[in-house]
């Protein structure tokens, strides 16, 4: 434990040059942009020091990062307005916009997390898309949910979830449920699932 206590503090020091030149950058340039530069080349560095790297920046930079998470090779961010709480684990080649992951959530290969599903306008046939004014919304996800391979996520879960991989989540989901599809709907309530305890 102490050990891994000083890897995290020795890759918050090596992180520091990237997180005082992106502090530098955001006065001049939109903070969200240089945020995704500094991400996009730190997903490219593999392995665990790949991940102690790119949790070292997030600890830095983020709203909420805890130390003792994995953010897997290749995984992009967009927006600064992240909250990434204690234990949980990001698969590679994830997209993650601007949200809250609950205590304890795994997310898959290749999840997609959405600012919302409004991030575009189309109200105006005359104005093409891309200059249409869309919304963002902090998606939240709750404490212990699974979101399976390929999975994209526009609107908020629960806690204990499960959504099966592939899935395409345009909907709320309620506490202890296993969702699959496209669009996503309820399999299973989990809220009678027995617990089974690991002995430690």
């Amino acid at each position: 434990m102490r050990m891994k206590s000083f890897i995290r503090g020795l890759f918050i020091i090596i992180a520091l040059p990237l997180f005082i030149l992106f502090r530098l950058l955001a006065v001049m340039c939109k903070r969200d942009a240089i945020w995704q530069s500094c991400t996009q080349l730190l997903s490219l560095a593999p392995g665990k020091v790949g991940s102690y790297l790119r949790v070292a920046f997030s600890r830095l930079t983020m709203n909420v990062c805890a130390p003792d998470i994995v953010i897997g090779f290749g995984t992009l961010f967009s927006h600064c307005d992240t909250d990434i709480n204690s234990g949980v684990y990001i698969g590679p080649q994830c997209n993650i916009g601007t949200c809250r992951i609950g205590s304890n959530t795994l997310l898959g290969s290749g999840v997609h997390i959405l600012s919302g599903k409004n991030q575009h306008g189309f109200a105006n046939p005359n104005v093409p898309i891309k200059e249409q004014p869309g919304v963002f919304e902090k998606i939240s996800i709750g404490d212990n949910c699974w979101i399976g391979n390929g999975a994209i996520v526009m609107a908020a879960i629960g806690n204990n979830c499960i959504i099966a991989a592939g899935s395409v989540v345009v909907n709320d989901v309620p506490d202890n449920t296993l969702v699959a599809g496209n669009p996503a709907k309820q399999i299973k309530s989990l809220a009678s699932c027995p617990v089974t305890e690991v002995d430690s």
